[in-house]
């Protein structure tokens, strides 16, 4: 977290005491999406995450109108803005930009207008720009997500608007003598797009104390260094700004766009691609040193900004190192930090920087990578409850990483819940990576990515300008075979004048025919073929850890605790709505009674209470014995009887409303018929 976020939390927490944050309800569709999936586990795992992201960006964290965010003089006091997240008030200027651009935009446009204008002020003359602070990556992304939200909904007056801040922004930024742009190099200096945090870079331009501040930019060599990400989405900001002009009958003010896009696509392949690692270098200090890491936001943006090559693309997806739970920020650890203590920035996963990779990779039609970043997101998330700002890229822990804060070196951040960025992360790969949802300025084109073993999909309720869509995927691949709206063949396209309920229809085909999860079966033909983390195809029902149930109402993973099994133990048991639910798979799909042990830590004073159900219904109250003292001590209870039926019950213990709870949770084992 940057020294403003840090800022942003304090005063969060002084608007909320007096009252500060008001206006008029934010405003929502008339109708949010559903995912649903023939297959029932596929259902389960990725049904559940994405009703989650839903909710987390549609309800938790769309709020009412406020005017101290109306600097620009463009928002509708009628309608609400998407926050940061929980934690963060704020709609923050690259939040705002990436929420948009993944899912606000397509699911909520009338909240996403409101929420890229609450990040634009104007200048003393009156013009419009974004607003300028210490972090000019920020401002330049946002020209990302004006772009697309112009594309998706056809807003004229908006781009109108847009387009002079964009190029109002773009003028302060090649101005600028910090973050600015180094005509040596033909490339922008300054913090890379993600890194806002010292922990985010190396050694040099950082050192092994971090001894002059958490944040990025008071670093010289951090101020004056070129990265790949920023300068990535400075390209991208010309294109954008190019498109914008042409939209605007401004040929001549599009064509110098285009020209500065294309010599910094120039000076980028030039000066970070390495040959050697068949990678991107991550840094460019002044002095001309290369940084040969690997920066996942950046490796990201080269392949869909379209400056990597075809040849480029193929050997970064090839090349790129993923952890155990995705994409990393940065890699490897630098030399300060370590698999105990990750950095904030560094070999740790964000599932902001997971969802751009997905997103990268689909468009290049890589299935495999983009089906195992799309089921680490959706574990991590069920995992959890919800949608985390970080999680250890090893064990997939909640875990906020370590990093300089104050005079504390090596200090051990927390990790907020209820990102909104990490949710429409997901969304986003739903939306334009399994659907293939492709916005042009004629309407919505589809090019899907359903992998083999998911099953059939279908989005209902998609509102795209004036049509409501139910669009549906069947086969596997990313070759499209047929396609039929309302029933008629039809290219894979439709108009953006379409207007009404219409239905989509989509066959696939081209699926490889791997296996993914190394059990002996192909993907088509596999029960539980899903991929990413460590675990993968059905688990033994003989031990079910308790991190890889499905865990809602603030239950999620830990490590405080000694003497668990597996990668963690769950807390969080602690308040009614809370559960863990385990997926059994039986080899029998008949009815049938079996015993259900549990290894549990209980270091109250007395025996808890939690509720048992068996698909939804429940079964009985149990009891959990106090263990010892210690939350570090573990015991098991056994509850015999336990009904089941079909393939694959699901088996959850919750705190219901007769239940006291609290609770820690390692494994379940399952015995029986």
């Amino acid at each position: 977290m940057s020294p403003r976020r840090r800022i942003g939390r304090v005063l969060l927490a002084l608007t909320t005491m007096v009252g500060v944050v008001t206006g008029a309800p934010p405003a929502t569709a008339a109708t949010t999406p559903a995912l649903r999936f023939a297959h029932p586990l596929s259902q389960a795992l990725y049904g559940n995450a994405y009703a989650a992201a839903l909710d987390n960006l549609v309800r938790v964290n769309t709020l009412g109108y406020d005017s101290r965010y109306n600097k620009s003089g463009l928002m509708d006091p009628a309608t609400g803005f998407v926050r940061a997240g929980g934690g963060y008030q704020q709609p923050w200027t690259r939040d705002a930009s990436i929420n948009s651009w993944n899912a606000a935009s397509q699911l909520t446009p009338a909240v996403a207008r409101n929420t890229l204008w609450a990040v634009v002020d104007k200048d003393s003359a009156g013009a419009l720009r974004v607003q300028q602070d210490d972090q000019q990556w920020d401002q330049v992304i946002w020209l990302t997500a004006a772009w697309n939200h112009y594309l998706v909904t056809g807003d004229q007056p908006f781009l109108d608007n847009a387009y002079q801040a964009a190029r109002n922004t773009l003028a302060i930024r090649e101005r600028a003598g910090t973050a600015g742009f180094n005509a040596t190099y033909g490339l922008f200096t300054g913090a890379s797009f993600f890194n806002d945090g010292i922990a985010g870079y190396p050694a040099p331009p950082a050192d092994a104390t971090e001894s002059v501040s958490t944040g990025s930019m008071p670093w010289p060599g951090v101020a004056s260094g070129m990265y790949l990400s920023t300068n990535a989405v400075y390209h991208a900001a010309y294109l954008n700004a190019a498109n914008m002009a042409e939209r605007l009958g401004r040929a001549g003010e599009a064509a110098g766009y285009r020209t500065r896009a294309a010599a910094l696509k120039t000076a980028i392949n030039r000066y970070f691609w390495n040959a050697q690692t068949g990678l991107y270098n991550y840094q460019l200090l002044a002095d001309g040193t290369p940084g040969a890491y690997q920066e996942g936001t950046g490796l990201a943006f080269a392949l869909l900004f379209d400056i990597a090559s075809p040849a480029q693309a193929q050997s970064v997806m090839s090349r790129a190192r993923l952890m155990t739970w995705g994409m990393p920020d940065t890699f490897p650890h630098w030399d300060r930090y370590s698999e105990a203590q990750p950095g904030r920035h560094n070999a740790i996963v964000w599932p902001l920087v997971q969802g751009l990779w997905a997103k990268a990779v689909a468009r290049q039609g890589n299935q495999t990578l983009f089906a195992g970043e799309v089921t680490r997101l959706a574990k991590l998330a069920n995992n959890n409850s919800g949608y985390w700002e970080i999680y250890n890229g090893s064990t997939g822990v909640v875990d906020g990483g370590y990093q300089r804060l104050g005079d504390t070196v090596k200090f051990h951040w927390g990790s907020e819940p209820d990102q909104t960025w990490s949710a429409t992360a997901f969304l986003d790969m739903v939306h334009t990576g399994l659907f293939g949802l492709r916005y042009t300025d004629r309407g919505l084109a589809f090019a899907p990515n359903l992998p083999a073993g998911w099953g059939d999909v279908t989005l209902q309720n998609l509102r795209y300008r004036e049509a409501d869509l139910t669009i549906t995927l069947r086969g596997a691949g990313t070759t499209i075979g047929s396609v039929k709206v309302d029933g008629q063949p039809s290219r894979a396209e439709i108009p953006a004048t379409l207007k009404g309920a219409h239905t989509v229809e989509i066959t696939l085909t081209g699926a490889a025919a791997g296996d993914r999860d190394g059990d002996g079966v192909a993907d088509a033909q596999d029960r539980c073929s899903d991929i990413g983390g460590p675990v993968a195809g059905c688990p033994s029902p003989a031990r079910l850890d308790a991190e890889d149930a499905r865990n809602t109402g603030g239950v999620k993973t830990n490590v405080n605790h000694t003497g668990y099994s597996g990668r963690a133990f769950v807390d969080g048991l602690w308040a009614e709505g809370a559960s863990s639910s385990f997926t059994v798979h039986r080899s029998s799909s008949g009815q049938g009674t079996g015993s259900v042990t549990l290894r549990y830590a209980n270091g109250n004073s007395d025996t808890r209470t939690m509720t048992m159900s068996v698909d939804g219904r429940a079964v009985r109250q149990v009891s959990f014995p106090k263990v010892a003292d210690s939350w570090d001590a573990w015991g098991t209870v056994t509850f015999d009887g336990v009904p089941v039926s079909g393939s694959d019950p699901v088996v959850t213990f919750s705190y219901g409303s007769g239940d006291n709870g609290r609770i820690n949770l390692d494994w379940l084992s399952y015995s029986g018929a």
